[in-house]
């Protein structure tokens, strides 16, 4: 009786709020086992980014041989990737293990709006990675970026969405937590053949939930994404998992909304709170 393995190739944060501290919290909180490919190391907390140091491209590929070679993932789970050589890395080793499922938090761009790559490492992210994926989640502003006009509404999601799965071949949930109102709406596009989604016909899914007044939203995404690879490693179809995984960052957010971890925008609770 084993649990499903998750391998998480992402960012240090060192503050413990997102990146690859984030994942792992993620994935042992809902019982699997998270093993670890780092990307970069930052220096960061829950006021900002000071700084980014990436890690070599050829300590990826060590990295990533190491876990495949041993552990044998069921899933794996991509979040920040800062240069165009850690991404040719990383799409020859998922061609060459071939995980059954792949999901990929693209880091394009930071929370003020800038854009966190180069377009050299975009290009490739577009030509080598996207189709080697089961998901991709980018938020309103990365969705924005790679669909060329700006997304306002779940409308314009769904549009967005269901080009960039057809653009990129690969199932596409848009993040809508910065839309304007009380509610938070996502959108998940899939289309055949997408892995874990292979008894679904194609389209669209709204995942409405009311918002929830927090500062303490550090690590939203990866722990999204995270959840959603370690469902789908447990068995669940596509859009049962990502159903799982927004129960989860709902509950995760709940519990840590009242929490003063830090100075700034703080992290979530992955774990029961004490009584």
């Amino acid at each position: 009786m084993l649990p499903p393995t998750i391998l998480s190739i992402a960012g240090s944060d060192c503050s413990g709020g997102a990146g690859i501290q984030a994942d792992i919290k993620a994935i042992s909180a809902l019982g699997s086992y998270a093993a670890s490919v780092i990307t970069a190391v930052t220096a960061q907390n829950t006021l900002g980014v000071q700084s980014v140091y990436p890690i070599p491209a050829d300590m990826v590929k060590a990295q990533i041989i190491s876990v495949m070679d041993d552990l044998q993932p069921d899933a794996v789970k991509i979040g920040m990737v800062h240069d165009a050589g850690i991404v040719t890395v990383i799409a020859r080793c998922l061609k060459k293990y071939c995980p059954k499922f792949v999901v990929y938090d693209p880091v394009m761009v930071s929370t003020s709006g800038r854009c966190l790559m180069t377009e050299e490492t975009i290009r490739a992210i577009k030509v080598e990675l996207f189709s080697l994926c089961t998901l991709v989640t980018p938020n309103l502003s990365e969705a924005s970026l790679l669909w060329g006009q700006v997304i306002t509404d779940t409308v314009e999601m769904q549009q967005a969405a269901r080009e960039l799965s057809g653009r990129y071949n690969t199932a596409v949930l848009i993040k809508g937590g910065h839309l304007e109102g009380n509610n938070m709406c996502d959108v998940l596009y899939y289309q055949q053949p997408s892995a874990g989604a292979d008894d679904l016909p194609s389209g669209c899914i709204l995942y409405s939930t009311p918002k929830i007044e927090s500062r303490n939203l550090h690590g939203t995404g990866c722990t999204l994404s995270s959840a959603i690879a370690t469902f789908l490693a447990g068995g669940s179809k596509l859009d049962e998992a990502v159903r799982k995984a927004k129960e989860y960052i709902s509950t995760a957010i709940n519990q840590g909304k009242d929490m003063n971890i830090g100075h700034g925008n703080g992290p979530l609770w992955h774990f029961p709170l004490s009584e």
